[in-house]
């Protein structure tokens, strides 16, 4: 099977790639660095010759409002367009768990939109909602942080680590189209400021955590389940000590 990784030489879409190798599929990493842009169109029609099944992992480089909106709406347009003419038989897309209801954020917002344009494009499609990564815990720590303090919601977190992102998103690769959402978590619960406070103690990080309802999530004000899914997702296997525990060692 010919597939096309859209973001193939990400975090999740490097270890996608690997992963679907190994099983033998013929695997193209398409990003601008291999000559492929969906943003100017560059590269699609090409890349997409003879191909079964195209996976989304591209993701906006701002995270700024309208330049967010602007790179999913225009990204999956033209991607979704070069896939109708080249008759592509699956289309997936990672998003994330929570999208409809953080719709306070332009990040949100912008990943909504780029779902709206997959289920209304016709090509037979999955969506794969993923709950936050452990891998961006010091992001998030960092766009709470003001001098020494880190202000975070107490809602509740179910991080997945990017080993089992892939795992999830190579293995519907290679699935049926659902024409609908699946959700994937990590196999732990926490509290967002609680895990924080956690990863900053096991790095040596002094900033000090302080919980906060009104603190905003990217733009958005978190409920408890806010960041959780309860619809039976997919679990990981791999816990925060394990994910850390390796993460050291690189």
């Amino acid at each position: 099977m010919k597939i096309v990784i859209i973001g193939g030489t990400g975090l999740i879409g490097s270890k996608t790639v690997e992963r679907l190798r190994r099983q033998g599929h013929d695997v193209l990493a398409a990003s601008p660095n291999t000559g492929v842009n969906t943003v100017t169109g560059e590269g699609l029609a090409a890349a997409l010759v003879g191909c079964d099944v195209v996976v989304d992992l591209a993701n906006s480089p701002s995270f700024e409002d309208k330049a967010v909106l602007d790179f999913f709406e225009t990204s999956g347009r033209n991607l979704l367009q070069a896939e109708k003419a080249a008759g592509i038989k699956h289309h997936i897309a990672l998003s994330v768990v929570g999208t409809e209801r953080l719709q306070e954020s332009g990040y949100f917002r912008g990943k909504l939109a780029q779902e709206k344009l997959i289920k209304a494009s016709g090509i037979p499609y999955t969506i794969v909602h993923s709950t936050q990564f452990m891998e961006f815990l010091g992001g998030i720590a960092q766009s709470g942080t003001t001098g020494d303090k880190v202000r975070l919601s107490p809602a509740y977190v179910q991080p997945i680590a990017s080993d089992d992102v892939a795992a999830a998103m190579a293995e519907v690769a290679v699935s049926s189209p659902v024409n609908g959402t699946v959700e994937i978590a990590g196999p732990e619960r926490f509290r967002l400021s609680e895990l924080v406070t956690r990863y900053l103690e096991v790095t040596g990080d002094g900033r000090k955590v302080e919980p906060d309802t009104d603190a905003r999530y990217f733009g958005a004000r978190l409920d408890e389940g806010s960041l959780v899914s309860d619809d039976n997702p997919k679990l990981g296997r791999i816990t925060f000590e394990q994910w850390f525990a390796t993460a050291q060692r690189k």
